[in-house]
This record gives structure tokens, C-alpha cells and sequence, in this order.
């Protein structure tokens, strides 16, 4: 397995744009297409120079955000899709083979966005009482978010947001307790426009303080090799063994997932080397790119990086990063745990080889050659896990990733690293006196590689196309976070939110009671009846609502709609919000639009529908682990509950859970199992990841008849008979 080549690169890039609607650009003609890369550029270094060197005023930050990214999305979204298979001709109405109506939009959408940081100092006077041209901008503003978020991500969420904006409008005819006393057009604009509470407000607020700059470090630091290093250090460790691809496919993703917190780029990624090689040692198409995709998914809830809704966390529940990086680990390691678990005994019960010796990288080789491609990764985590803002470590994390591009010299690496931990060690990585004259070296350094060589040249352009590519894959999040806004400001306007909550914990209580009467007295309690079937309800809802929606704004929806239910159910704010978050990703590999397993069984010419499935089913243990998590938080380390105790005693119970889970699924343990062998592990399994010492035994006593069945023929198959 060796590292892809620029015509699998081009490839891959083809398949997310296939897959992934954010990615989704038209082509455009060489002059039209070097004024766009020229405007992605400059939101790259907007956000490059404030994240290091201070942000603006929060309505100004956010203002120059929205004016890029909407307008932009006018430029590189073509309004239909037959506008993505080639480039329009250029005529007086289609100036640069884009529409006047598109570059009107365009116009439109970034006079909006701006409008409000013009009129900021006046905002005081305005909020409550916005004058006609506050309400004809605030309108401009709606209509081209909705439709540059239609171009960008897809239909569903810009009809989320006109529904709920109707239900703010005709609140009176709304039926029982969801009605109320309904709002103006001119207060509902209002409300989403020059408050911080609507488009403004927090989701916005995260896209252009964080997700941005780790989005653009992950382009970079996959440019630099860093994303190469990690799978071929994932095939020294583990191509050699059963199934060996497969599980260089699961160690792969789950490096790969640390810088890319996307599950479709990390699927045709890692993919591309994995899936042809899984396929050539014996697996199923299908079953090769359900592995993948599986284990993809991991990739945005993988630390230090993960998705946008990590980011999001941290300001809606106000705590560091460091807390959620921390709370994220053993889920995370229990999602790839059981990928991995089931791929080796599909493996074991097939029969299943690693790959030849000849195919292996050798680990000190591409520890020799690569290791200064783990320095930006390195760089961040320290400036991270030193107390500064995670916008400070993305900064310095980028600047490492232009040191490692421009520069293969040892010295110079190294010497870059030991700036960075002197600068912490004495209080000078925030200051000018120490950033501008690093920031002036590494300058020079890109300019001497550039007139250095044609190599060098090639080097340098390769990382100023990488602050494009970043700055175009996040412009489709940024859209969605600016409409989630929408939806979140009629929730704080109508107080819908609540009702919402009282509803599905109602429910809940109805089928708890229905429950309860069927089952013998005293084998469960209404109250934990209720929270599981509002977690269960929950967790349809999230999944249902990521088939149409990205991970980030499923989130925020989630969280506004139904953190609130969990909460009057007496879960602690950082497990909901991790509940919600993980269901959000699973809809990636969950039919009918599991877009992270379509993209991997196009890569190996499976049947997606099958591929989906199959996904899902591999993709147990992260389904399982968020019900673990709500009844036993000691297994996210930050909670209140954690003593080492509760903490080993919850993590060991979904280990042995998942264990006999996936040996059910596989029909394999030590030996192949008969079908109630697999059916009684099957149910076992469940009460075992239960954190209850009761459910625990409980589980463990079924399961022996199975564990005994096993060892007995295991043992057998190994004594020599007679002859």
C-alpha cells in the first residue's frame, strides 16, 4: 500500500464533491476562477491574521465573515446542478460564465452581512425598533442565506428555517400548547438580524473563530504529509495481521480523523489506498467499504480536532476545549474498538490474511522520513493544552504547517518547536515582540524556498492553494451555522423550545407507564424508563434529521430542541450535548442517505444500499456508547461522577459489551458459533454494557453457557485426534 498518487488525489477530490454537497463546485474559466481564488485567499488570511493577532469586534468579525463566505457561495454554487458539469459560455448576461443574477446576489449578500457592523454604534437605539431599511436589509439578508445555503448544503435546512418562521408568524393559529401570540415580519427580522440571538449569534460566532482555522489546518497539515504519515505508520502497524487492510482502514481513520474531523474526505482518503487492497485479500465490496465509512465517521469526533459541533460546544455550554477533548476520548475509542473488533472476527471466520511482507512500509523509514510532518499536530496540542485560546493554537499550528511545507530541514523544525515552548515557558507567545519577528523568519523562509528552485516554487504555490481549498470547504458550514441561526433565534422568540421539551417528555412518560405494567414490579423504575425512551425518541430524531442536514446544524437544532427535554430529565448538560452530537454522525453511515458509506461504495463498486447497512451494523458501538455515557458519565473523565472506580467499571462493561456484540454480529469467536450461541451473546451484551452492577452480572451469567460452548471447542479444535 503506498501513498496516493495526483491522479487518485484528483480522484478523490471528485468523489467528495460527488458526495459531499459542501464540496459540490462549479467550474469556472481562468480569469473568473483566479478572481475567486484570489477572494478565498483573503478570507483565508483574514482569518489567519486575527486568529493570531487579535479578533475584531465581534458584530465587525462576523459582519466581514458572512460578506465573504454568502458571497462567495454566489460565485463557486452554481444555482442548479447542471451548472457543475461544465463551464458556461460567457456572454454580456453571464460576465465570467456567472449569471448577473448570481453576482447581483453576490453584491447583495455581503452589503447585508456588512450592514450591521456599519450601524453597529446605533444598534443600542435600533434593536426593538428597526427603522425601514433595517427590515428591507435584514430581508436581503434572509433570502440570500436561505438560498446560498440551498446551493451549499442541500434543501432540508433552508425548509427547516422557513417553517419555523412561519410558525413564528402565524403563532395564533398554531394548535394546542404550541400556540402563541405570534410575531411581525418587521419583529421577527428584528429578532434574527440585529440581535446576537439570531443569524448573528453563536453558531456564526464559531464558525468564524474556530471551525474556519481548523479546517484550514487540516488542508494544510494533509498537504505538508501529515495525513500520509498516519496511514502508513496504520499499515507498519497493522498490515500484517488477519484482514490486515482492514485494519490499516480502522487505524488509518481514526489518525487521519484527528486533523480532518470530516467523514467523507477522511472516506475517499484513507479509502483510496485501503478498500482496493481489503477487497484484494478477500473481503466483500460491500463489507470493504462499510469498513471504511464506519470507521470514517470517527473523524469528527476524534480529538484534538473533531467536527464543528466540538467548537460549538464550548460555547454553548461555556468550558474549555481541553474539556471536550478530554470528555471525547473513550467514546471515541470505544466507536473504533468496535469496528475493530468485528473486522477481525469477519477476518478470523473467513479465513482472512494480512498483506505480503513486500507491501509493508518499514516504520523506521517513515518515521525518518516523515516525522517533521507530526510537528504542526504537535505544535497545536501544546499551545492548546497550555491554556490559550483554541484560535491561537490553530495560528501557530498553520504557521508550523508553512515551516514543515517550506522546509524539510531538521534544524529548522526543530528550532521552531523550541521558539514555541520557550515562548509559553516565559509569557511571550502572545506578544508582538515575539510573534512578528518568528512570523517575519518563516516569511523569509517561504520566499527563499519559492526562488530557490522550480521545486521550491511548486512547494510554496501547493500551500498558498491549500489556504483556497480550506477556505472553500468552509464556506458551506459557514452558510449552514448563519441559517441555523435563523432557526434557533424563532426558538428564543416563541419559547418553542420548552414546549418541545414537554412534549417528548410526556410521551416518553406514556410509554414508560405502558412499560412498567408489562414488566414484573421492581425490575425497572419510571423515571429511568422515561429518560430511555427520550433518549431513544431523541436519538430517531437526530438521525432522521442528519439524513438531510450536516452534523453542525443538526447539532445546534438538537441541542436547542432537544437538550432542554434530557435536562428536565436530570442529565448533565455536556452528556446531552454528547448524545445529540454522536447520533448526529451517525446518520453519515445510517440508509437512506448514509453519505459517508455512498461514497466508499462507490470507491468499490458495492451496492450503496448494502453498503449502508452494513456500515450501521459496524457502527454499533458508537449507537450503544451514548446511552452508556447518560447512565454512567464517568466514562467522559470531566463529569462530576468520576472516581477511577465508576470510570473502569462503565469502560470495562462496554468493552466486554461490545466484544460479545460484535462476535454475534460476525458468528465468530474463538470458534464459528451456532445460531443460539449467537443469538443468547447477542442479548447478553446488552445488559453487560449497561452500567449497572445488577444489569452487569445479570448479562454476565448469560453469556457463560456461550464462553464455555467456545472454549470447550476451541480447545478441541486444537487437541490432535488419534490417528
Amino acid at each position: 500500500m503506498s501513498s496516493p498518487d495526483a491522479h487518485v488525489i484528483i480522484e478523490n477530490r471528485s468523489l467528495e464533491e460527488k458526495f459531499d454537497p459542501e464540496m459540490r463546485f462549479r467550474p469556472l474559466p481562468p480569469a473568473t476562477a483566479w478572481l475567486v481564488a484570489g477572494l478565498l485567499l483573503t478570507l483565508s488570511f483574514f482569518h489567519y491574521y486575527t486568529a493570531g493577532f487579535g479578533l475584531l469586534r465581534e458584530a465587525t468579525h462576523r459582519g466581514i465573515h458572512m460578506a465573504f463566505v454568502l458571497g462567495l457561495i454566489f460565485l463557486v454554487f452554481s444555482a442548479f446542478k447542471s451548472g457543475q458539469e461544465r463551464i458556461a459560455p460567457s456572454s454580456w448576461w453571464r460576465p465570467g460564465s456567472i449569471s448577473l443574477v448570481d453576482w447581483a446576489l453576490a453584491v447583495a449578500a455581503a452589503a447585508s452581512s456588512l450592514y450591521v457592523p456599519w450601524i453597529f454604534n446605533e444598534l443600542a437605539f435600533r434593536v426593538g425598533n428597526p427603522s425601514p431599511t433595517d427590515v428591507v436589509m435584514g430581508t436581503i439578508l434572509i433570502v440570500v442565506l436561505l438560498e446560498a445555503t440551498r446551493r451549499s448544503v442541500g434543501w432540508p435546512l433552508p425548509v427547516i428555517a422557513i417553517g419555523v418562521m412561519l410558525y413564528a408568524y402565524f403563532g395564533p393559529s398554531m394548535p394546542g400548547i404550541l400556540q402563541h401570540p405570534g410575531a411581525s415580519w418587521s419583529n421577527i427580522v428584528n429578532h434574527l438580524y440585529l440581535t446576537s440571538q439570531g443569524i448573528y449569534g453563536i453558531a456564526l460566532g464559531v464558525v468564524a473563530t474556530y471551525v474556519f482555522h481548523y479546517v484550514l489546518f487540516g488542508v494544510l497539515a494533509t498537504r505538508v504529509g501529515l495525513g500520509k504519515l498516519f496511514i502508513d505508520l496504520a499499515t507498519c502497524v497493522a498490515g500484517r495481521f488477519a484482514g490486515g487492510p482492514a485494519k490499516v482502514s480502522i487505524f488509518g481513520s481514526a489518525l487521519f480523523g484527528m486533523i480532518s474531523g470530516s467523514s467523507i474526505a477522511n472516506t475517499v482518503t484513507v479509502g483510496s489506498l485501503t478498500i482496493p487492497a481489503m477487497i484484494r485479500v478477500g473481503y466483500k465490496r460491500h463489507f470493504a467499504a462499510a469498513v471504511e465509512s464506519a470507521a470514517s465517521t470517527g473523524g469528527q469526533i476524534t480529538p484534538p480536532i473533531m467536527g464543528a459541533a466540538a467548537f460549538l460546544m464550548v460555547e454553548f455550554l461555556n468550558v474549555s476545549y481541553r474539556t471536550v477533548i478530554l470528555a471525547a476520548l473513550v467514546p471515541a475509542l470505544m466507536h473504533f474498538f468496535g469496528v475493530f473488533m468485528q473486522v477481525h472476527l469477519e477476518a478470523k471466520r473467513a479465513g482472512l490474511k494480512g498483506l505480503p511482507a513486500e507491501e509493508l512500509p518499514k516504520a523506521a523509514k517513515v518515521l525518518r522520513e516523515g516525522w517533521q510532518t507530526i510537528m504542526p499536530l504537535a505544535v497545536l496540542l501544546i499551545v492548546l493544552f497550555s491554556g490559550f485560546t483554541p484560535y491561537l493554537a490553530a495560528f501557530w499550528g498553520i504557521t508550523a504547517c508553512l515551516v514543515v511545507g517550506a522546509s524539510r530541514v531538521p534544524a529548522i523544525t526543530l528550532g521552531f518547536l523550541a521558539a514555541i515552548v520557550i515562548a509559553i515557558a516565559t509569557g511571550m507567545l502572545t506578544q508582538l515582540t515575539f510573534s512578528v519577528p518568528l512570523l517575519g523568519l518563516v516569511l523569509a523562509l517561504l520566499v527563499y524556498t519559492f526562488v530557490k528552485s522550480e521545486a521550491g516554487k511548486a512547494l510554496v504555490l501547493d500551500l498558498v492553494d491549500a489556504f483556497v481549498v480550506g477556505a472553500k470547504y468552509a464556506i458551506g458550514v459557514g452558510a449552514a451555522a448563519a441559517t441555523v441561526g435563523i432557526i434557533v433565534g424563532i426558538v428564543t422568540l416563541t419559547g418553542v423550545g420548552f414546549k418541545i421539551s414537554f412534549i417528548v417528555t410526556s410521551f416518553a412518560a406514556q410509554l414508560a407507564q405502558i412499560f412498567m405494567d408489562l414488566v414484573p414490579a421492581g425490575l425497572a423504575d419510571m423515571k429511568g424508563m422515561t429518560l430511555f425512551f427520550t433518549l431513544v425518541m431523541t436519538a430517531v430524531v437526530c438521525i432522521l434529521l442528519g439524513c438531510g442536514v450536516p452534523t453542525t446544524a443538526n447539532y445546534i437544532i438538537m441541542v436547542t430542541v432537544a437538550a432542554p427535554a434530557l435536562g428536565l430529565l436530570g442529565v448533565q448538560p455536556l452528556v446531552a450535548h454528547f448524545f445529540v452530537f454522536y447520533y448526529g454522525v451517525l446518520a453519515d453511515i445510517t440508509p437512506p442517505v448514509a453519505l459517508a458509506a455512498y461514497a466508499g461504495a462507490s470507491m468499490a463498486g458495492a451496492d450503496p444500499f448494502k453498503t449502508g447497512n452494513t456500515a450501521f451494523r459496524l457502527g454499533l458501538g458508537k449507537a450503544l456508547v451514548p446511552f452508556v455515557f447518560v447512565y454512567g458519565p464517568a466514562m467522559l473523565i470531566v463529569t462530576p461522577e468520576f472516581t477511577w472506580a465508576s470510570f473502569l467499571f462503565v469502560t470495562a462493561g462496554a468493552v466486554i459489551g461490545i466484544m460479545f456484540l460484535s462476535a454475534a454480529f460476525a458468528g465468530y469467536a474463538l470458534t464459528p458459533m451456532r445460531a443460539w450461541e449467537r443469538w443468547l451473546i447477542g442479548f447478553a451484551s446488552l445488559p453487560i454494557i449497561a452500567p449497572d452492577v445488577q444489569m452487569t452480572l445479570m448479562g454476565l451469567a448469560m453469556a457463560v453457557p456461550v464462553v464455555v460452548s467456545q472454549l470447550l471447542k476451541a480447545r478441541g479444535a486444537m487437541v490432535p485426534r488419534p490417528a
